[in-house]
């Protein structure tokens, strides 16, 4: 891309130490009656990724709530791109931006949760999932990955201003918990060339509601979300509610886990309230969801 201008059960969530989510947040289907999408009757190198085989009925089932297309066209990302994923966790956008970019002879860098920080078995851990990441996109049709981290420890996400476009879906949340949002702003700015583009897409929280610091319903308020990168250096371009879904209140017994595609129906002690109803959580669907662009200005 050539920016030249300007325009998750919940115990998955529980964070360790240093920030991060000990599994990635689930991937199982959406309602059985989503939202109807529209799509081209032409088929371009994105819609072709979009359809590949690789991508499980599950994954699929999920694109009429994620919209990965419109997405990502929104954020201007283009087949030769250097793209930077922040914490792909199980690979469902992956799956998608990866054979995108082979396609063009892009570059994809899966900043993925850091390895090197919390106690031994966790460290453990997020390196036995990263070989289980690596090894899953070693197939040629995902083209030549690339791989950094991001913690509250971590070093720069790529070499310093060669990205065309940082991306993350659903994850300032647990940064917030964590206490390192800031630092994901200033890694991202660092990491993109003059004119790059950063897409954020986040569980919004109402303008009325009033905002945890911690996040901990998992939901983030919008002008927050503004205000932390344009502290960053960041310029606002342009909103989107591409992922918006007016059905969601965004005041949940269990936050946004309460909603698909996590479903919870307890609580961190097991306890449930006596009228839950699981049905009428699964009937809105999932969150409603911030779409933003940002630029990096040239200089």
């Amino acid at each position: 891309m050539k920016h030249l201008t300007p325009i998750f059960a919940l115990s998955a969530m529980v964070l360790a130490a240093c920030g991060q989510p000990d599994a990635p947040a689930s991937d199982t289907p959406a309602p059985a009656t989503p939202p109807v999408e529209t799509t081209s009757a032409e088929t371009s190198p994105l819609d072709t990724a979009i359809a590949g085989a690789h991508r499980s009925e599950a994954e699929r089932a999920r694109d009429a709530w994620r919209h990965p297309k419109e997405t990502l066209e929104f954020f201007g990302v283009e087949a030769d791109d250097k793209v930077v994923e922040l914490w792909p966790g199980g690979g469902w956008y992956t799956n998608v931006i990866a054979p995108y970019l082979a396609s063009g002879g892009g570059t994809l860098v899966a900043a993925y949760f850091d390895p090197n920080v919390g106690d031994e078995d966790r460290r453990a851990r997020i390196s036995e999932r990263l070989e289980e990441f690596k090894a899953t996109y070693a197939d040629p049709k995902f083209g030549a990955i690339e791989y950094s981290a991001f913690s509250a420890e971590s070093g720069p996400l790529t070499e310093p201003g060669t990205a065309d476009v940082v991306l993350t879906f659903r994850n300032l949340h647990n940064w917030m918990s964590g206490g390192y949002t800031e630092k994901f702003f200033t890694d991202a700015y660092e990491a993109l060339k003059p004119g790059g583009v950063l897409g954020v897409v986040e569980h919004r929280l109402p303008s009325t509601a009033t905002q945890d610091p911690t996040a901990s319903s998992g939901y983030v308020h919008e002008d927050y979300v503004k205000s932390l990168a344009a502290s960053a250096g960041f310029e606002f371009v342009e909103s989107s509610e591409i992922n918006a879904n007016p059905a969601d209140t965004a005041d949940h017994p269990f936050g946004v886990w309460t909603l698909p595609p996590v479903n919870s129906t307890q609580d961190r002690e097991g306890n449930t309230p006596d009228d839950f109803d699981a049905e009428t959580y699964a009937s809105i669907g999932e969150s409603d969801r911030m779409t933003l662009k940002f630029v990096k200005p040239a200089e």
